[in-house]
């Protein structure tokens, strides 16, 4: 079963069961030397796209915004080896729609939900019918939606569980941030910087180890 470490901030890194070694926005935390297979940037912030971070397995693929979002009406869909990328919408008004992206990403079976930075978005209405078994959602309220606006799009999308991500400006982790949104979202689970959780489709996310 594919493996998630929380490294702080927006910075997530997924590792499958054969071994693929994903980066979702390196920035900060520990976990970067597992080499990378695919690094993924959601948009050029210096928070989000510190692409040099990660270590690099030979054949790595950078795959940033405007790979997934080359032009105004074209999200873009690729497999990379055991794990599907889907570019969809991410946007509010620190965050032009043209040049930022959220990501789905499919993995022994389950599917992830990576929102970037965004506050609501149109398409998260039909995200609801994707089944998505994970979604990570920023809650800061300074740069994205706060706690209870990632609460609501948490119950627009309707993941199997919600983890709020990206919860205080520059910083690993908001626990405050964090424990509001465990309050008001459905199906919340709390995820600290440099814990490892394994994704399951169905039941319960199991806590594996920490860092």
């Amino acid at each position: 079963m594919a493996r998630v470490l929380y490294q702080g901030h927006g910075s997530l890194r997924f590792t499958t069961d054969a071994g693929t070694v994903v980066y979702l926005d390196p920035f900060l935390g520990e976990g970067y030397d597992e080499p990378a297979d695919l690094v993924l940037v959601t948009h050029q912030h210096h928070d989000h796209n510190a692409i040099d971070l990660p270590s690099r397995a030979p054949g790595c693929v950078v795959w940033q915004n405007t790979d997934a979002h080359p032009s105004p009406d074209v999200w873009v869909a690729r497999t990379f080896g055991d794990v599907t990328v889907e570019a969809v919408q991410a946007c509010n008004d620190k965050h032009p729609m043209d040049r930022c992206v959220g990501y789905l990403l499919g993995m022994d079976g389950v599917l992830a939900y990576c929102a970037g930075d965004t506050s609501m978005t149109p398409q998260m209405a039909e995200l609801s019918s994707r089944g998505i078994d994970y979604a990570f959602l920023p809650g800061d309220g300074v740069y994205n939606m706060d706690a209870a606006g990632a609460a609501a799009c948490a119950r627009i999308v309707g993941a199997a569980h919600n983890v709020p991500i990206h919860l205080k400006p520059g910083r690993p982790y908001g626990e405050t941030e964090a424990r509001r949104f465990a309050r008001l979202a459905p199906h919340a689970l709390l995820i600290r910087p440099g814990e490892t959780v394994t994704l399951q489709a169905s039941g319960s996310p199991q806590r594996v180890r920490s860092r």
